[in-house]
């Protein structure tokens, strides 16, 4: 679960940004979006290739 608290005299912009970025780190939105629609094999194939290839650059 993602929580920003704000702090005394912190804009809410700026607050809302701390949480996008959180939001983004944790991978919530690309969870949501995996799990949005049906995957073909094929596409599950091809997303893991490229997740592995991703990996395997920085290491």
């Amino acid at each position: 679960m993602t929580q920003v608290l704000l702090g005394e005299n912190e804009g809410i912009e700026s607050a809302l940004r701390r949480f996008k970025r959180q939001v983004s780190r944790a991978g919530i939105l690309a969870d949501v979006k995996k799990r949005r629609y049906f995957e073909t094999s094929q596409e599950k194939r091809k997303r893991k290739a490229v997740a592995a290839r991703r990996q395997k650059r920085f290491y």
